[in-house]
């Protein structure tokens, strides 16, 4: 799955330069997360580094339209970082 920046995102940007995948830019009122960069930190870290470093609780979630396994990340962390 990918993460999720929901509208509680106060545009901090504290998560953005941490991302192993740049999969984090800043929209027009909150961050973003493409689904095609987003490992979960998966190959890179033992949890989504976005998450770890918000500081507003349950701003980053795992985003439910983009459900993948666990394999399936590590093998889009690989392709990402070949």
């Amino acid at each position: 799955m990918s993460m999720v920046i929901v509208e509680d995102c106060i545009s901090c940007g504290a998560c953005e330069p941490d991302c192993p995948n740049e999969a984090i830019t800043q929209g027009d009122t909150i961050y973003l997360i493409d689904a095609e960069k987003c490992t979960e930190c998966v190959g890179a870290f033992d949890t989504p580094k976005c998450v770890e470093l918000c500081p507003v609780e349950n701003c980053v979630i795992q985003d439910p339209a983009h459900a993948e396994t666990r394999e399936q990340l590590e093998a889009k962390h690989q392709k990402l970082h070949v």
